[in-house]
């Protein structure tokens, strides 16, 4: 095996956590797989023969490769038609691919993505590099250009929005499906006091259509708003299959074999507090929900 090989054997042992990495501060599956290639071409093309901690150094370039790509969206003042939600890991609701085990550890569900595109791009990396995957703030400073107590600082900040947030979903598995399963009936059923029963009275609802018509794309905030959005959906509840949505309870519509939409719960209390679809159909597309069809 030459050298070039050796390396490529080395990042590939490292691929899954540059994804997950990835994934923590972009918030998007394709996008976090270009940060990964870009940092291979990097690695390729460095002089690494003084590296010791290869993944380190791995880490501290995907996380540069993704604090340019935010601040590039920032720059170009991108923004998502309407209500935009984060790219979801669909699995089956018995089990799940190690992979994407990796992706959503820590309890990254899709209410903190959520509550991490509210963040700048400086914050986002910090709490994502120092509490999600345990670096030292002396080597998170480098990255943002500032001194290791203002990394700190970033990530205080940032951690005090993401704890001001019910991101944090039930433990039991069992408990989260119990209360969607009971959602969806009640949906079916256009019953509204059933949902008023399961919905947090401050629960938020968001649903992402992508470039649909204006309206698609919406949030819903309160019970009361939410059950009468949920009525509307007792066609669509009929065809919805359980699912695991980044870790928790949730579940995927389709029609004719095509995703209609995927829905990610958030149950806390033994209340659904969020509630985060995606309908955009070209997003869609580029998710992988072949287990489900297993």
């Amino acid at each position: 095996m030459d050298e070039r090989d050796l390396l490529a054997e080395r990042f590939e042992a490292n691929r899954t956590h540059l994804r997950a990495v990835g994934y923590r501060m972009l918030g998007s599956l394709s996008e976090a797989d270009d940060a990964v290639q870009e940092a291979w071409l990097r690695l390729s093309g460095a002089d690494t023969s003084a590296v010791e901690n290869l993944e380190g150094w791995l880490t501290t370039v995907i996380a540069r490769v993704c604090l340019d790509m935010l601040r590039s969206r920032k720059s170009r003042h991108e923004q998502p038609f309407g209500v935009h939600v984060p790219d979801p890991i669909v699995d089956h609701q018995d089990g799940s691919d190690p992979e994407h085990q990796a992706l959503i550890a820590d309890a990254v569900g899709l209410a903190l993505l959520v509550v991490l595109d509210t963040l700048t791009p400086a914050e986002r990396l910090a709490f994502v590099l120092h509490d999600l995957f345990a670096l030292p703030f002396d080597e998170i400073a480098p990255i943002v250009e500032r001194s290791p107590t203002a990394a700190r600082q970033l990530a205080s900040r940032a951690r005090r929005r993401v704890q001001g947030r019910p991101t944090i979903p039930d433990a039991d598995i069992n408990r989260q499906r119990t209360v969607v399963d009971a959602f969806l009936a009640a949906a079916r059923e256009g019953d509204f006091d059933a949902l008023l029963e399961l919905l947090d009275p401050d629960v938020v609802l968001r649903a992402d259509a992508g470039a649909l018509p204006p309206g698609a794309s919406r949030e819903m905030r309160g019970a009361q708003a939410v059950a009468e959005g949920a009525r509307t959906f007792a066609r669509l509840a009929r065809l919805a299959q359980p699912a695991l949505v980044n870790g928790t309870a949730g579940f995927v519509v389709a029609q004719h074999g095509r995703p209609v939409s995927v829905a990610g719960f958030t149950v806390t209390g033994g209340k659904i507090v969020e509630i985060d679809i995606l309908a955009d159909p070209e997003r869609l597309r580029q998710i992988d929900l072949s287990l489900l069809s297993e």
